[in-house]
């Protein structure tokens, strides 16, 4: 589903800021060679995630679903000084051209990508994270919620995408695959956690934002 009409879309784009050089360059390469580039985020989404975070100006941020690093060097750009970005892939072919893009953007010093299973990484990393983005399997957001939420201060931020899920949420639950049932029980989960205030944009493919109280 396409939420808002390509004219918008179109128009929109041509009043933001162009993207810089290396994320055009990733941009482009990943929609030559990777077979699902619609899981970047984009020149838009990646615009919206580089000014959240220049304006919340985290000092630790952890990423849930690296893909190619779009959104990682979008996020990296609000990190404080010394800050840092742990971005967490399950896929290891996604890595090389990450890593490539890190490099190029000159992020390798602010940016650790780790490989593996995020359920299992995410306990062992014992740290606070000022700023978290969920993009990575949907049968697991709430369980990414629950390993996260205590190690966000109050006045973090949870960011998760794909949350309308192409509008799937809005059909009848005996219609649905377990993806956008379990992407329907995050959202209804979020809503319903007296811990945090929530809102989703209904932006690409909808964005959660939700603030720890």
């Amino acid at each position: 589903m396409d939420f808002l009409d390509k004219k918008i879309e179109d128009y929109a784009l041509l009043f933001t800021s162009p993207e810089n050089k290396i994320m055009n360059e990733l941009n482009r390469e990943t929609h030559l060679n990777k077979l699902q580039p619609r899981m970047l985020s984009g020149h838009l989404q990646g615009s919206f995630l580089k000014m959240l975070s220049k304006m919340i100006r985290p000092k630790n941020i952890l990423e849930i679903g690296t893909y190619t690093g779009y959104s990682a060097i979008a996020l990296a750009s609000g990190l404080q000084e010394n800050g840092k970005l742990t971005t967490v892939e399950f896929n290891e072919e996604h890595e090389a051209i990450a890593r490539k893009y890190f490099e190029k953007a000159g992020l390798t010093n602010k940016i650790e990508l780790i490989i593996g299973n995020a359920v299992e990484i995410i306990p062992a990393l014992k740290q606070q994270w000022d700023l978290v983005f969920i993009d990575a399997d949907k049968s697991n957001y709430s369980r990414y919620f629950d390993l996260v939420i205590d190690s966000v201060p109050s006045g973090g931020w949870i960011l998760a995408d794909n949350v309308l899920w192409s509008g799937k949420v809005l059909l009848d639950d005996k219609d649905l695959d377990e993806d956008t049932l379990a992407i329907k029980a995050f959202n209804k989960k979020i809503n319903e956690d007296d811990r945090v205030e929530n809102m989703i944009i209904p932006f690409r493919d909808g964005l959660l934002l939700i603030r720890k109280i």
